[in-house]
């Protein structure tokens, strides 16, 4: 059975508590028989970040989606200046990656899995009440291991069979290159265009040999 790429959204980490947690995360991953991509962590390349995440992501099958501790403020103001100004304390926020990372896999209908470090502001996709699962843990391996966990994990990869992790097509057929578009046709239409092409020929052939003989 061939080995799924799966993409991982993670920022560098700070903390050797951080950087644990995210290789039991690979080591999990890899168990399950799924190979973890995330750039400038296992992928390189000489292309702009943007880039190199949208090739990377259209070679992978589902996302998972790790959310720890980037920033934090322990005093600042929400809507600073407004009759809607508020104090907030304390407050922990992930690299902004995530996010979009996240919109990206989920416009690519990857399945996605969300973990969120206990703390962190879930907001945007990391906010619960989406089409997938936010589980907020704590930093440890035995996080990885609850039946919570595992039972999430399993439906994610169940889903991982039927993603569509081809490259989104461009709008206007007429600017795909032939490479693009035998792509992105799907075997059975393939075999019929062959046929087509097939038949269009020995026509010709057909007709030509027919006039030349009258």
């Amino acid at each position: 059975m061939n080995e799924l790429k799966v993409f991982v959204s993670v920022g560098g980490t700070a903390t050797d508590q951080q950087e644990s947690f995210v290789r039991a995360v690979e080591n999990r991953l890899r168990a399950e028989g799924l190979i973890p991509c995330t750039v400038g962590r296992n992928t390189f390349s000489s292309d702009s970040p943007l880039k190199t995440v949208v090739e990377l992501m259209n070679n992978c099958s589902g996302t998972v989606v790790i959310a720890l501790e980037r920033k934090y403020f322990s005093n600042g103001i929400e809507k600073r200046g407004g009759p809607s100004e508020v104090p907030i304390t304390n407050v922990a926020l992930p690299t902004p990656w995530n996010q979009i990372e996240a919109a990206m896999a989920y416009s690519r209908g990857h399945p996605l899995l969300v973990i969120v470090e206990q703390g962190i502001s879930t907001e945007g996709l990391l906010e619960p009440g989406f089409d997938w699962y936010v589980q907020v843990v704590e930093l440890k391996t035995e996080a990885l291991t609850t039946i919570q966990f595992n039972s999430v994990l399993a439906s994610w990869k169940g889903k991982l069979s039927t993603a569509d992790a081809k490259p989104m097509a461009k709008a206007n057929p007429s600017e795909m290159t032939v490479s693009e578009l035998i792509g992105n046709t799907k075997p059975s239409q393939l075999y019929s265009f062959v046929a087509a092409i097939f038949a269009l020929v020995a026509g010709a052939f057909a007709l030509g040999a027919k006039l030349h003989g009258g």
